[in-house]
């Protein structure tokens, strides 16, 4: 296996990252390409979203590290963004 919990949840922090600040910012946040509409951004949201929860459910199965049984901190601020992404979407629809 090539990657490791740190490894991946490292990387999962660019998600965390433009969920919170598409959350903050809306429109004019600097991830959100000129000319996205609302849609759009929720798109956007939802596929960060749904990445997230993808490396949460990591198990060490099918040569993905065992992100579930991790105590990983980095675990919390993925939940985390999971949650806003999710009640931005809601309340942006």
């Amino acid at each position: 296996m090539s990657q490791t919990v740190a490894k991946v949840l490292t990387a999962s922090m660019d998600s965390v990252n433009m969920i919170n600040d598409i959350n903050t910012n809306g429109l004019e946040s600097n991830y959100v390409p000129n000319g996205y509409t609302q849609e759009n951004v929720n798109e956007l949201m939802q596929t960060n979203v749904d990445h997230l929860e993808t490396i949460l459910a990591y198990d060490g199965t099918n040569d993905t590290p065992n992100v579930v049984g991790s105590s990983n901190s980095k675990k919390t601020s993925c939940s985390d963004a999971i949650t806003t992404g999710k009640a931005y979407i809601e309340s942006n629809t």
